[in-house]
C-alpha cells in the first residue's frame, strides 16, 4: 500500500496547530560531566575533574519537549515536584523549552525525579558513563496531592486538543486521576493517548497507546513473531482498553497499527542510516503521534510521522528533539506499508 505523500506533508505542516495537556511522571536529566585525573587513595574509583553540569527534561518531561518543540509552545504539562533544589531546576528547564508549568504540584513530601549520571572521559577516550543516581519517592501520592492534581486536569482538559498521560510508573498516575482524565476527555471529546510500560490494563476509554514491543509481548503473554500474532495481540489491546487503535514500536523492525476496525499495518523504519542514540525516542513516537491524531490526521498517517521523528532523533545523543522542518524535510520520497 503506498501512501499519500502530499497527504502526509499537509499534516506535518499542520503539527503546529494542536495544544496538548502532559501527565505524568514528570523528571530532571542531570548530566554531569569531568575529566578523568587519577585513581583515588581512599577507594579503588576514579576522580572526576568536574567540567560541566546540563539539564535536560526527562521522563514525562521528554514528552512535553519533544511536544512544544514541535508546536512552538502549545504545551502545558501537570505532575509533581518535590521542594527540593531539583525542583527549581526542573521548572527551569520547562521555561527554557518553552513549557507551561504553572500547574505542577509542590509535594514537600516527595523528592523530585532526578536522573543523576555521572560521565567521565580521558583526553584521548569518548566520554562514558561511569554511574546512574536516581531520586525518586516510590510510596504512593497522597490524596491531598491527588485531588490537587484532579482539580487542575479536569481545569485544563477542555482548553487542549489531547492529552498524553506518561506512565513511568513512579505514583503520578493514580487509577482516580486516570478515570478523571479519560471521564473529562470523553465529555469534551479530547484525545487520550497513553505511553507506559506495564499495567496497560488500567487504561479504559482511551484513543491509542504507544507501547513497545517487548511491554506488548509481557501484557498479552506471547511473542509476536508475523501479522497473525501482531493482530491478536493489538485486538487484545483494543479490547481491555476500549481505544480505537494501538501502536506498536517495534525497534529497528518499524512499527505496526491495529485499528479497532481490525485493520493492521506494518510501517517498516524509512531510514536505517546510524543510530547514535535510543533515548527518550518512545517519548517522541508519542508526542509526534499525538500531534498528529490532534490535528485529525488518521492512525497510520499519524503513526508514520512519529516514525519519521523518531529516526531524525536517535540520530542525536541524549533526550533530543527535532521540528516541523526536519520531520518535512526527512519525509522519504515513496512510503509504502505492509496491510
Amino acid at each position: 500500500m503506498n501512501i499519500d505523500l502530499e497527504k502526509l506533508r499537509e499534516y506535518v505542516k499542520e503539527l503546529n496547530k494542536a495544544k496538548i495537556l502532559i501527565i505524568g511522571d514528570l523528571a530532571l536529566d542531570e548530566m554531569v560531566y569531568g575529566d578523568t585525573e587519577r585513581i583515588s587513595r581512599e577507594a579503588p574509583v576514579l576522580i572526576l575533574q568536574h567540567t560541566h553540569t546540563n539539564y535536560i527534561l526527562g521522563g514525562a518531561s521528554n514528552a512535553a519537549h519533544n511536544v512544544s518543540s514541535i508546536n512552538g509552545g502549545n504545551a502545558t504539562v501537570v505532575g509533581i515536584v518535590g521542594n527540593d533544589y531539583q525542583g527549581e531546576e526542573l521548572k527551569e528547564a520547562f521555561r527554557k523549552a518553552n513549557i507551561n508549568c504553572d500547574n505542577l504540584i509542590t509535594d514537600n513530601e516527595r523528592k523530585t525525579i532526578t536522573k543523576t549520571r555521572i560521565s567521565g572521559s580521558c583526553s584521548q577516550s569518548v566520554t562514558q558513563q561511569i554511574v546512574r543516581i536516581d531520586r525518586q519517592t516510590n510510596a504512593p501520592i497522597s490524596s491531598e496531592t491527588e485531588n490537587k492534581i484532579i482539580e487542575k486536569i479536569t481545569k485544563l482538559i477542555p482548553e487542549h486538543d489531547a492529552i498524553i498521560l506518561s506512565d513511568y510508573h513512579i505514583g503520578t498516575l493514580t487509577d482516580k486521576i486516570i478515570q478523571t482524565v479519560t471521564d473529562t476527555a470523553k465529555k469534551h471529546n479530547k484525545i487520550v493517548v497513553v505511553d507506559a510500560q506495564k499495567g496497560l490494563n488500567r487504561y479504559k476509554g482511551i484513543t491509542s497507546m504507544t507501547p513497545n514491543l517487548p511491554d506488548t509481548q509481557k501484557h498479552v503473554g506471547f511473542y509476536l513473531k508475523d501479522k497473525a500474532d501482531y493482530l491478536l495481540a493489538g485486538n487484545a489491546l483494543l479490547k481491555d482498553t476500549s481505544a480505537e487503535s494501538v501502536l506498536i514500536t517495534c525497534g529497528s523492525e518499524g512499527m505496526v497499527i491495529v485499528t479497532k476496525d481490525g485493520k493492521y499495518t506494518h510501517i517498516p523504519v524509512f531510514n536505517k542510516s546510524r543510530v547514535f542514540d535510543v533515548t527518550g525516542a518512545g517519548d517522541t513516537v508519542t508526542a509526534t503521534y499525538t500531534l498528529a491524531l490532534a490535528i485529525g490526521a488518521e492512525p497510520v498517517y499519524a503513526a508514520i510521522i512519529g516514525n519519521i521523528a523518531a529516526g531524525i532523533v536517535i540520530k542525536q545523543f541524549g533526550c533530543a528533539t527535532t521540528s516541523i522542518d526536519e520531520i518535512y524535510n526527512a519525509i522519504p520520497n515513496t512510503i509504502e506499508v505492509e496491510v
